[in-house]
C-alpha cells in the first residue's frame, strides 16, 4: 500500500517490458501541473526518438525526485535498482575513476529512468563502441543575457550556410531554453580534441559572417552581452547537453525539440512542451529520423583550423 497521501504505482507495458512508475501523481512541472505519470507518457509518446537520440551512448541522468521545483541530482553512475535488462557503458576519468553510466538501447530503460526520478536525459556525442571516438559534432548556439531570439536566429541560419557550402547536412533543435543546437553526424576518426578544434575552425567562419550577432570568445566576462556564443566547447569530452526530445528540468516542462530549418524563423522555442510536444510528434514525426543516414568528414574543418593556426582555449584533451 502506498504511504498516506500518495497515489498507487501504475505499471506500464513498454514494448513488451513492464515498468513500475511509483508516485504517479506527483506533480513535476508547477507551472501546468504535469505529473511523474504525464512526464512518462510523454517520453513514451516520442518513444522512437528520444531512443534515436540516446542509442549506445553513456547518458548522465538529471533526476529531480521532488519534481523540478526542488533539488536536482546529477546522476553519471547508473541508480541502484536497475533491472536486468538495463544496459549500461563504462567510461573512464581523469582522475582514474570510472562510471557505469545508462546505456539506452531500448525504450524501456528510458521509462525506467524517469522512474528513478529522471527528467533530463544529457547524453556524450560518442557511442559504446568507442567511446573515446564522437559521431556527433555539436553547435550550440547559446545566448548570452541580453542577446535576443531574433539575433540566434540569425546566428542560426548563417551556421546553416557554412553548413550547405560543406556538403555537411545539420539538424536543428530548440535547446529547451533560449538557444538554438545543430547537430552533425560525423565519421567515428577523429578524438574529442579534433572535433573541438574542427568546431572551433566552424565557428569562427560563423562569427566572420556575422560579427555584430556572434562572438567566440572564450571567457564568458569578456563576451558581448548581447551576442550569441557558439560554444565549440560543448564538444569537449564529458560534456553534455540535453538530447533531441528530452524535457528541461524547469516548471514549464519545455522541452529540446527538433525543428526544420524552414521554421526557424517562426518556431517560439517556450510553446515546445511536454503538453503540445506529443501532439506535434503525431503529426510530423521524428524530424532527425534520416540523422544517422550520412555520416561527414571533418577534414575540411581541421584544413582550417591548421591553416588559421588555430589553438583551442582550455585545451585539455
Amino acid at each position: 500500500m502506498p504511504a498516506p497521501g500518495q497515489s498507487e504505482a501504475v505499471e506500464l507495458d513498454v514494448s513488451g517490458r513492464t515498468v513500475r512508475i511509483s508516485s504517479p501523481d506527483r506533480v513535476y512541472f508547477s507551472a501546468r501541473g504535469e505529473t511523474k505519470l504525464d512526464l512518462a507518457r510523454y517520453y513514451l509518446s516520442v518513444g522512437d526518438g528520444i531512443v534515436r537520440a540516446l542509442r549506445e551512448r553513456p547518458c548522465m541522468l538529471h533526476r529531480f525526485p521532488r519534481g523540478v521545483d526542488g533539488d536536482k541530482v546529477h546522476q553519471k553512475r547508473l541508480p541502484p535498482g536497475a533491472p536486468a535488462w538495463i544496459e549500461t557503458v563504462r567510461v573512464d576519468f581523469p582522475s582514474g575513476r570510472h562510471a557505469d553510466e545508462l546505456c539506452v538501447t531500448e525504450l524501456a530503460s528510458v521509462i525506467w529512468a524517469v522512474q528513478m526520478s529522471t527528467v533530463e536525459f544529457h547524453p556524450w556525442n560518442s557511442r559504446r563502441v568507442d567511446v573515446e571516438r564522437p559521431d556527433e559534432w555539436r553547435i550550440d548556439i547559446d545566448p548570452m543575457p541580453e542577446c535576443s531570439f531574433a539575433r540566434v536566429r540569425r546566428v542560426a541560419h548563417a551556421a546553416h550556410e557554412v553548413l550547405d557550402e560543406l556538403g555537411v547536412v545539420g539538424w536543428p533543435k530548440t535547446s529547451g531554453g533560449s538557444g538554438l543546437h545543430v547537430y552533425v553526424r560525423i565519421e567515428p576518426r577523429w578524438g574529442f580534441g579534433d572535433v573541438r578544434r574542427a568546431a572551433l575552425a566552424f565557428a569562427r567562419e560563423v562569427e566572420h559572417r556575422v560579427p555584430a550577432d556572434a562572438t567566440t570568445t572564450w571567457w564568458r566576462k569578456d563576451r558581448d552581452p548581447g551576442k550569441a556564443f557558439v560554444d565549440y566547447n560543448q564538444n569537449a569530452r564529458d560534456h553534455t547537453i540535453a538530447s533531441a526530445y528530452s524535457v528541461r528540468g524547469i516548471k514549464e516542462g519545455t522541452v529540446s525539440a527538433p525543428v526544420g530549418w524552414e521554421e526557424l524563423d517562426d518556431v517560439v522555442p517556450r510553446e515546445l512542451t511536454i503538453a503540445t510536444m506529443s501532439d506535434r510528434y503525431a503529426r510530423l514525426g521524428d524530424l532527425h529520423a534520416g540523422i544517422d543516414e550520412t555520416a561527414f568528414s571533418l577534414e575540411p574543418l581541421l584544413e582550417w583550423a591548421q591553416r588559421d593556426r588555430l589553438e583551442v582555449p582550455g585545451e585539455s584533451d
